[in-house]
């Protein structure tokens, strides 16, 4: 078995459209509603994000599969990378957060896959959206996310969240 964390955004183009045609490729075991974030990173000059947690299960797949399916998602989205602006505006982000197989967490140091995802800690974009359809949820190496949401900075950071709405129903599945 091999479970994922996404987090999922987007602040270009049709925000909603690209974020459901990212959902159905991941057959989804849960999916947190759509949140308003503003951009994070320092980069403040581009539009808000539309930002959700999806979990899935696929016991066929790794780490390297759920990777490739990330980035497959964002390349039929057309994002473009811009080396100059790493965290810049993007049709589709794609990023895994953390994957479990059937010997627990996974952690890579690979440039090209880092598990968890160094950064998921200080992210109130992707701890809000996880921890609303996961109260028990986890980061792996940092701790529960319920205590991570009471960090100051990140704290102060979900308060500039919006919860919007729901993005994926029962008739979806």
């Amino acid at each position: 078995m091999s479970r994922v964390v996404f987090s999922m955004g987007a602040n270009l183009g049709d925000r909603e459209a690209a974020l459901r045609t990212a959902i159905a490729a991941v057959a989804p075991a849960a999916v947190s509603d759509v949140y308003e974030t503003p951009p994070w990173g320092g980069d403040d000059e581009q539009p808000a994000y539309y930002n959700i947690a999806v979990i899935a299960d696929d016991p066929a797949r790794g780490p390297g599969d759920w990777l490739e399916l990330g980035q497959r998602l964002e390349a039929e989205a057309g994002r473009v990378r811009d080396p100059e602006r790493p965290y810049g505006p993007r049709t589709l982000d794609v990023d895994l957060i953390a994957v479990w197989d059937e010997s627990g967490a996974v952690h890579s140091d690979e440039p090209r896959l880092q598990l968890p995802h160094p950064l998921a800690h200080l992210r109130a974009f992707v701890l809000v959206p996880w921890f609303a359809v996961d109260r028990d949820a986890e980061l792996p190496g940092k701790g529960r996310v319920r205590d991570l949401l009471r960090d100051a900075t990140v704290a102060a950071d979900a308060r500039a969240l919006r919860r919007l709405h729901p993005i994926w129903s029962e008739h979806h599945e």
